[in-house]
């Protein structure tokens, strides 16, 4: 009985006094939701290997461009050597580095930008003048046989006689002056071009023409939404080889008779037993030929952005 009346006194709160406030229970943490954590490390997943695939990109485009690069360079060393070593009369091959010094000092009287620039203006004006009119022209020869069966025997005659041996015909007709080289050029870049669009043309592929039929498109729609971005490619094939053409046949004809550009550059240190910088010449004629194939390989990929890859 005294032990029941204790207990009950000791849970009897005064007057007045205030209840001691129960301790709150700890709050146990949230486990974040699985979208959140699955958001997060595919977004850690994303960050982490971005460093390492930077480095392995660039270790690949280092590793192409000393593979592209490696027989170029093996070449010039074995020029600076085989000289060197008396391998080869150094009169007629003189060692890279005296020609990089000819090429230097042709670059710094301005010799060499003066005939660069005069060849660089008749090749890119013959050049353009036979794009001009060979890639109208080849679809037109390439897709309505009337056109085809009226200018084939002539194309047929002219695609057979070479540029160079009708050299002697445009002096005598157009004179020894500009005309008669930008014509030559025009002449011998007009061919790869026309060929190679008739043969785009006709070998577009014949399931592309079958869809496009049955879209009830009309010739001029056809023509211009099917065969001529199918035909891209090949065309552009016919384009670059133009392009080598009309700096091959312009430094042949520069050789003949100019006052100026690369072929007369060549021609008139040979004569005169410049030979570094004859080599000079040469080099400089090679790099441009690079550049501009560069500048068309840019261009095509533009022009024909729309092709899906090939896989591999």
């Amino acid at each position: 009985m005294s032990t029941t009346t204790g207990t009950a006194t000791d849970k009897t709160t005064a007057p007045g006094a205030v209840e001691a406030a129960e301790p709150l229970p700890a709050l146990s943490p949230v486990p974040p939701r699985a979208s959140e954590t699955g958001g997060a490390a595919q977004a850690a997943a994303r960050r982490a290997p971005s460093v390492p695939a930077r480095v392995r990109r660039s270790a690949r485009l280092l590793l192409a461009g000393a593979t592209k690069s490696a027989a170029i360079v093996a070449l010039l060393l074995l020029w600076e050597t085989a000289p060197r070593l008396g391998l080869v009369d150094r009169t007629f091959l003189p060692p890279f580095s005296e020609v990089a010094r000819a090429w230097w000092g042709l670059a710094a009287d301005g010799q060499l930008a003066d005939n660069a620039r005069a060849s660089l203006v008749r090749s890119f004006s013959g050049f353009g003048l036979a794009v001009a009119f060979a890639v109208p022209l080849g679809p037109l020869i390439g897709w309505y046989r009337p056109v085809a069966d009226l200018l084939g025997p002539l194309l047929e005659v002219f695609r057979n006689t070479a540029a160079l041996a009708l050299l002697p015909v445009f002096v005598l007709l157009l004179g020894i002056g500009e005309t008669s080289k930008i014509s030559i050029v025009v002449y011998a870049c007009t061919w790869p071009i026309l060929l190679n669009t008739i043969s785009a043309v006709r070998n577009v592929d014949p399931t592309l023409l079958k869809l496009a039929r049955s879209m009830d498109l009309s010739a001029p729609r056809l023509f211009q939404k099917v065969i001529l971005p199918a035909s891209v490619p090949v065309m552009f094939t016919g384009i670059r080889l133009a392009g080598a053409v009309s700096i091959l046949v312009l430094v042949a004809a520069e050789m003949i008779g100019a006052k100026a550009g690369l072929g007369y550059l060549i021609n008139a240190s040979q004569y005169n037993f410049a030979i570094p910088q004859m080599y000079a010449g040469i080099i400089t004629i090679s790099a441009i030929g690079v550049a501009f194939n560069q500048l068309l390989v840019t261009v095509e990929r533009r022009l024909s952005s729309w092709r899906v890859p090939a896989a591999g």
